[in-house]
């Protein structure tokens, strides 16, 4: 279980590794093209119930930190999802990952919009 950690003073939200990396993927293209998004997800059921909203920008300190020692292998049609969510009008949410259309053994993962990102397998 990884952490996404933001803003000062910093709150900090559990998030499994692997949708982690991936949300990292997408956050970090977001953020180095300066197009700030929302970033929204449901709360856990310890959490009570309800929605947490981040408003993501570049002027705001971000941290991933991750619990496990090996980066898991994107998925490339995940991250074009996740990309497109984060693009669109209601901003970035937590979906389902789909079906790999393609193995992605030392291949790219190139969502739309030209992002290249490096899909390792380890």
């Amino acid at each position: 279980m990884g952490k996404f950690i933001y803003g000062v003073p910093s709150t900090t939200v559990d998030i499994d590794d692997r949708v982690l990396a991936h949300l990292r993927m997408v956050m970090t293209t977001k953020l180095r093209r300066s197009e700030p998004f929302m970033f929204e997800f449901d709360l856990p059921p310890a959490e009570g119930s309800g929605r947490r909203s981040f408003w993501v920008h570049p002027a705001v300190p971000i941290q991933f930190h991750f619990f496990g020692s090996r980066e898991p292998r994107l998925n490339r049609a995940w991250v074009e999802t996740l990309f497109r969510e984060a693009s669109g009008p209601t901003g970035l949410r937590i979906v389902p990952e789909p079906e790999e259309s393609a193995p992605a053994a030392s291949a790219s993962a190139t969502p739309s919009r030209g992002l290249a990102a490096r899909a390792r397998s380890r």
